[in-house]
């Protein structure tokens, strides 16, 4: 295998399962060496037409995020691909669109965003915040994951949506069944799970929303499935089908990448204790550039794909040619270590200013609808924990599933 420069391929094969098995200092030096690589490296069976270019540069990956003509979404941003017939019975989700469709779904969704809305959401995460720290108080429970990095923002959503109570114990399994597939390799099987496996889960999530949405519809409240089934946006709603796929979207997205980025933010605050000093001399002061350099640091989400519609000189004329129909991966986490964006890239400094990360991807059309929510998340969640139990620290390392799509935490130990 070869780079489209001619150079040798590095060691390190992203498309491998065994290399997302590897310790996290040796992916990071992997994607390191690509970085200083002339032009993306090929990994895969170009001849069986199997295959990506990685875009592990700063720059590579905002242009391909911001160039959405070019790098088309609908084929799918996952891997595989979802198939056409699941797209056709669990309707499309946002991610895995192009315009004018996703346009007109994101017009939709933005216009349910009401002021009234948002501060009410506002009220919620204070409210859940307050208790899961009251839980922690009077309980002591030992897994911060389950206890509290989970439950905020699966209850924010839940309540923003207008899930009734009863019903979001079972949701709260299904997210579960339908996210624990998103990894690498069964132990048994040496090859990549990937989203789209936990299909039963998501049927009966989307079920459950349809429920709701037809009930809405009929008698609307002021939760945001009213807003979404009877907005009316250039004479167009949110069918069944989309609500469903959108629900899904942002609790699978929403919970997960927040509790992750929660999870990992608690035990970088433990390892740095000199970061954690300087938050807690200025709670109020600190929390934002924190939550920022823990988004940038742990980068919830490692890749997402995008499909060549035109051939395209990559950073301009002269640059490397990506043609037609190739596909390529954008890996955020290796953008967020770019050592010509991010000076001394490997540090974990909550004063980093500028701090211009893509954790919440690269800009243009698919950037991150719920970066704010998220954002208000961390902060008030981290405000009340260290606000009333400043001794509060992870215990050992974390539980890490090894994935090639999130950086997710399976369990992470805690006292205070």
């Amino acid at each position: 295998m070869e780079t489209s420069t001619g150079l040798a391929a590095p060691a390190a094969d992203l498309a491998d399962p065994r290399f997302w098995q590897l310790p996290a200092p040796a992916r990071a030096a992997a994607f390191a060496e690509l970085r200083r690589r002339p032009a993306p490296v090929f990994f895969g069976d170009p001849a069986a037409g199997r295959g990506f270019h990685a875009l592990v540069r700063h720059a590579d990956v905002v242009e391909a995020s911001r160039t959405p003509a070019v790098f088309l979404s609908g084929p799918g941003v996952t891997t595989p691909e979802p198939p056409r017939w699941v797209r056709l019975v669990f309707g499309d989700s946002m991610v895995n669109l192009d315009d004018p469709r996703h346009a007109q779904l994101r017009r939709i969704v933005s216009r349910a965003f009401t002021p009234r809305l948002l501060g009410q959401v506002e009220e919620d995460i204070r409210r859940v915040a307050t208790r899961l720290v009251d839980d922690v108080e009077r309980r002591r429970p030992e897994d911060f994951v389950t206890s509290v990095a989970a439950e905020l923002p699966f209850q924010v959503i839940c309540t923003m949506m207008g899930i009734p109570e009863h019903p979001r114990r079972m949701i709260l399994d299904q997210v579960n069944h339908a996210s624990e597939n998103i990894g690498v390799a069964r132990p048994l099987r040496r090859r990549i799970r990937m989203p789209g496996r936990g299909l039963l889960a998501l049927a009966r999530m989307q079920g459950m929303v349809a429920s709701i949405g037809r009930e809405r519809r009929r008698r609307p409240t002021e939760d945001l499935i009213s807003a979404l089934v009877t907005a009316d946006v250039d004479g167009r709603r949110l069918t069944g089908r989309e609500l469903g796929a959108f629900f899904s979207l942002l609790l699978v997205a929403g919970v997960e990448t927040t509790r992750n980025a929660l999870a990992h933010g608690l035990h970088l605050l433990t390892a740095h204790p000199e970061q954690r000093a300087l938050l807690l001399a200025d709670l109020d002061g600190g929390l934002g550039g924190a939550v920022d350099e823990i988004i940038r640091h742990a980068t919830p989400i490692i890749h997402f794909r995008r499909t060549l519609a035109v051939d395209h000189e990559l950073g301009g004329l002269g640059g490397p040619l990506l043609r037609a129909g190739e596909k390529v991966a954008l890996f955020f986490g290796s953008a967020n270590r770019d050592e010509t964006v991010f000076p001394d890239p490997d540090a974990f400094d909550i004063t980093r200013t500028p701090n211009p990360h893509l954790g919440f991807g690269g800009g243009g059309p698919h950037y991150c609808i719920g970066a704010h929510l998220a954002r208000q998340e961390m902060k008030v969640l981290f405000r009340e924990l260290f606000a009333r139990l400043p001794e509060v620290r992870s215990v050992g390392e974390p539980d890490i599933v090894p994935s090639n799509f999130d950086h997710r935490v399976r369990s992470l130990r805690f006292t205070f």
